[in-house]
């Protein structure tokens, strides 16, 4: 593609009148090699853009379903150097589709800022979203993957400052970052009351002031929620509920298939708010 990945699919997206859907998967529940095949079902049914979960021990910022995945995951064989793998994987076989790494700083440091820059480049990892990487203090891991090409998309959330908004504005101007992740609410995912009417109005504002596609996540569970909080933004993320689904099956047949009815419904919230 003549233009990153995740700036072409958004952009598509944008000129087509729709939104885009961004998928989590936490890459090792319930297997390292299911992760792949149920994300390149998520792609088939109608996601747009892939989020890999880097499972984590400690993962703060997640709510009990996601943190049930992150503990079934690593028991699994799961991390930072599987999750690597299976972007690897899932790029040979979906060579358009965007895919992020979503994770902690802690892994990341451990294995070294460049080093985990150059292997997630070379999987074909088109951007970073790191929870607990502040964008004040994420200053050398974006320039990393900015050398590389990749984008280090920041958070930002009802409680961030106008310090914090310009400073991502600064950013966008100097390095790539895909888009901004507005989180509904404070507090972990999974959050059953968001505000997501509220939360897509303040996204489509913060579009408007940073100049840069914002997708909104953190309560999206169903059709009505993803077209509520797509009205104004550019997508929406969907995590825990995918989870859910893949927790509640008891084969890989029939994760697949409680993983694609999901993807399928979302994505028909999202085109009926068009």
């Amino acid at each position: 593609m003549d233009k990153r990945r995740i700036e072409a699919t958004l952009e598509t997206r944008r000129t087509e009148g729709r939104k885009a859907l961004v998928a989590y998967l936490c890459v090792g529940d319930p297997s390292v090699d299911e992760s792949v095949d149920l994300a390149l079902e998520a792609v088939q049914a109608g996601a747009d853009i892939l989020e890999l979960g880097v499972p984590f021990s400690d993962p703060t910022a997640d709510g009990p379903a996601i943190a049930r995945a992150s503990q079934r995951a690593i028991a699994h064989g799961g991390g930072l150097e599987a999750t690597l793998r299976a972007a690897g994987a899932v790029r040979a076989k979906a060579p358009d589709v965007p895919v992020v790494l979503f994770g902690y700083y802690n892994p990341i440091f451990v294995r070294g800022e460049e080093r985990v820059v150059d292997e997630a480049k070379s999987a074909g990892v088109d951007g970073l979203l790191v929870v607990d990487l502040p964008i004040e203090e994420s200053g050398p891991l974006r320039a990393a993957a900015a050398e590389r090409g990749m984008a280090l998309v920041p958070l930002l959330a009802p409680t961030s400052s106008p310090e914090r908004v310009a400073a991502v504005k600064a950013a966008a101007h100097h390095a790539p970052l895909g888009f901004a992740y507005y989180v509904s609410v404070t507090g972990v995912t999974g959050t059953a009351t968001a505000p997501l009417a509220e939360a897509s109005t303040k996204a489509g504002r913060l579009r408007q002031e940073l100049g840069l596609p914002v997708v909104v996540g953190f309560g999206v569970a169903s059709a009505a929620d993803a077209r509520v909080a797509g009205s104004h933004a550019d997508g929406v993320v969907v995590g825990t509920a995918l989870v859910k689904r893949i927790e509640s099956a008891a084969s890989p047949a029939a994760r697949a298939r409680a993983l694609v009815a999901l993807v399928t419904d979302l994505r028909s919230g999202l085109d009926s708010g068009n």
